[in-house]
């Protein structure tokens, strides 16, 4: 095998997506709670408030966790559980400490996410992530949560897919807060990279040595015209990459979006704050991307994989449109590609040497059923979860420092704008009763820790 010494397989989950209790136990609103709760937002009108229970099924899917054999486990902590008005909520943290300690029982590793898209309200309301003041918010708390589980975390997360918390909530507005300001939504990002910066730099006051630190992207990997490429890439990777890892925000990047804005947000030492060191740099990749240039005048293409919205989420971009993809294709219309994961995973080696990679996310949502003999067959994901392990031992083979692959997800779950409509879970959630069913894929999984792939 390819994979190092010491490489951690893993499955993740997010706080909103999985716990419910929303209003027990001193927890304040998230802007995903308003968003949810609002007409037309979200599916069905599904939301997060019960979610999969996992705040009152905590030990059982800790169970379950312990008989995959996975040796991470990938959650995110609710800012608004544990800090909902600014001061600690001693339930709330009580929560996360019981989850920690149940992990270390079963030899699983923590790997704690600070922000996974839900801001507490409050901060929203004082204007969110485009306001500079919400990062020096971010750091109190990660200073706040680092004091109390830091002893006992593996790594420390602090930020999950900064582009649609910036992009998709205030660009396009197909995530919560809902806002459609492609100023806001550049002013967010950079508050967002700030927040990164500072928030490493809390963590590593108050935790000990050992502590990993890392942040996680949704890079897109892209294939196509090589201006749109060129255009894209600046403003869905470069824009975090570039300035999280020491080269400050590029150029073109600020060329492409000068009608928008002047970026009289980023102030001097701001780069110098933001590029905090990282011992991991987490990976999440579903599918590639193909862009071109748009003639502004044919029917324009719309194929990125995310809901369409007010406006394009990919700002200073309007000249290029979103090709279509040969399939076959997920439950979420994306096409399935394990080619795209090597090819990323190698730039990143190349482009970025100096820092280790994480793969954070990966997986497949598809329509599973439990048959009638209580079994969930879902050959196709054991097909893309297979294909993409190994992409990801030909870029280990091919030089890349990858040191871990989580699956996404351990659990069906609260799938954001499509509610409950989308299953991406190794196990099977009934919705109706919380009753968890193992996928084949689960089985698999676990086969694939015990073995090694091959």
């Amino acid at each position: 095998m390819a994979f190092p010494e010491g490489f951690l397989w893993g499955a993740a989950t997010a706080a909103y997506q999985i716990e419910g209790a929303a209003q027990e136990d001193g927890r304040a609103p998230s802007i995903w709670d308003t968003f949810s709760h609002t007409p037309g937002k979200v599916f069905n009108g599904d939301t997060g408030d019960v979610a999969t229970d996992h705040y009152h099924r905590r030990q059982d899917d800790v169970a379950t966790m312990a008989e995959l054999g996975i040796g991470a486990y990938r959650f995110s902590i609710s800012w608004s559980r544990v800090l909902p008005d600014g001061t600690p909520n001693q339930k709330g943290v009580d929560f996360y400490s019981r989850l920690v300690d149940e992990l270390l029982e079963h030899g699983i590793a923590p790997v704690a996410t600070l922000y996974h898209w839900d801001l507490p309200q409050a901060l929203e309301d004082a204007g969110g992530w485009p306001e500079r003041d919400t990062a020096h918010r971010f750091a109190e708390y990660a200073e706040r949560i680092g004091r109390v589980l830091g002893d006992r975390v593996h790594t420390w997360t602090t930020l999950n897919e900064p582009w649609c918390s910036a992009f998709l909530g205030y660009a396009s507005g197909v995530h919560a807060p809902g806002r459609s300001d492609p100023a806001a939504a550049l002013a967010a990002a950079h508050h967002l990279n700030l927040a990164h910066g500072l928030g490493v730099r809390a963590l590593r006051g108050v935790v000990p040595a050992s502590a990993r630190h890392s942040v996680t992207l949704n890079l897109h990997h892209l294939r196509g015209d090589a201006e749109a490429v060129r255009r894209v890439d600046a403003v869905s990777n470069r824009v975090f990459l570039d300035p999280m890892l020491g080269r400050g925000y590029p150029a073109d990047l600020l060329d492409d979006t000068a009608s928008f804005t002047d970026w009289g947000f980023l102030h001097d030492g701001d780069e110098e704050l933001i590029a905090a060191p990282l011992d991991v740099l987490g990976v999440n990749y579903y599918s590639p991307t193909l862009v071109r240039d748009w003639d502004g005048v044919s029917p324009r293409a719309h194929a990125d994989g995310h809901k369409q919205g007010a406006a394009t989420p990919f700002v200073g971009c309007d000249n290029v449109e979103f090709a279509e993809q040969p399939g076959p294709y997920t439950a979420m219309g994306w096409p399935v590609d394990a080619s795209g994961m090597e090819e990323l995973l190698l730039r990143l080696h190349r482009e970025y040497p100096h820092v280790p990679l994480m793969v954070t996310e990966n997986g497949a949502a598809f329509d599973d059923v439990v048959d009638g003999d209580g079994r969930v067959g879902d050959d196709r994901r054991i097909a893309y979860l297979r294909d993409h392990i190994a992409a990801v031992e030909r870029a280990c083979e091919a030089g890349a420092d990858v040191r871990g692959y989580f699956a996404w997800s351990l659990l069906d779950n609260f799938e954001w704008a499509y509610g409950y409509s989308k299953r991406f879970g190794l196990v099977h959630v009934d919705y109706a009763t919380g009753d968890r069913t193992w996928k084949d894929s689960a089985s698999w999984y676990r086969d694939t820790i015990a073995r090694g792939p091959s």
